[in-house]
């Protein structure tokens, strides 16, 4: 058995999640792969179960009915993950804007580099984006630097969605506690694994922009992620958010690493 899940939630990815599939049990490394299905009305769930017959034991699907939001998504597929006791659990789109090959830089960062928190950084060597309008890349850059300036969150892309945690870290946080369903989502997880103490590096990769389908990016989305830090940074000063690694003897109390 391995070690690493990575959990893909997915709504209409039919043009997609075949080719993922067998993309990533290609790899070089042992993946499990966990699809989380919103009730596709386009036959996405039908084409994994067709697939789990050629991967018995390592292509696991969870049908939801309808669309639930990306948060409560991977926080089901977090509890299936530490249900299962994996160590590696590594979040990634469908869509291909995240290359697979990179799980495995991922998972090398936090078994080489101690990181607790593994992140696919499109913002850490510059701006490695292909395919955006340059409206969308400014967007989601100045987003990412909001998200620095007001949560003090010291890594440069802050609502990047391609990440490793290791299992300590979804163990400390309540899950059941999250706010947010959206974008938002993915900066209140490094957020609080930030504040716990738990050590974040970024791993630069290069984020393409989906060939087929349709970006599920909308204008409630940004909305809900700015006014979301905003809430969010206000409640961790009405209540401290518990460190549960200590800082090191003499030396700064979180470092974030890139490549």
């Amino acid at each position: 058995m391995t070690d690493s899940i990575v959990i893909i939630p997915t709504y209409n990815e039919k043009e997609n999640v075949e080719r993922m599939v067998r993309f990533v049990f290609s790899l070089e490394y042992p993946f499990d792969l966990l699809i989380i299905d919103d009730g596709s009305p386009d036959g996405t769930a039908e084409i994994v179960e067709r697939l789990q017959k050629e991967y018995p034991g390592k292509l696991h699907l969870l049908r939801r009915a309808g669309k639930q939001g990306l948060g409560t998504a991977y926080i089901a597929g977090f509890r299936y993950a530490l249900e299962r006791h994996y160590e590696f659990i590594f979040e990634m789109d469908c869509d291909f804007s995240h290359n697979p090959e990179d799980l495995i830089r991922l998972r090398e960062a936090c078994v080489q580099r101690q990181a607790d928190v593994a992140i696919g950084s499109r913002y850490v060597t510059g701006v490695n984006v292909v395919n955006w309008p340059m409206s969308r890349v400014l967007l989601s850059y100045f987003a990412s630097r909001y998200v620095r300036f007001v949560t003090g969150l010291p890594i440069h892309d802050a609502t990047a969605g391609f990440k490793c945690y290791r299992r300590r870290v979804l163990e400390h946080i309540q899950l059941d506690k999250l706010r947010f369903k959206g974008y938002a989502f993915q900066i209140e997880m490094k957020f609080l694994a930030w504040k716990m103490g738990f050590q974040l590096v970024e791993v630069p990769i290069i984020f393409t922009e989906r060939m087929e389908g349709h970006s599920k990016m909308s204008s409630s989305i940004v909305r809900e992620a700015m006014l979301g830090v905003l809430r969010m940074k206000l409640k961790s000063w009405l209540r401290p958010i518990r460190r549960v690694v200590p800082d090191p003897i003499g030396t700064p109390s979180q470092k974030v690493l890139a490549e």
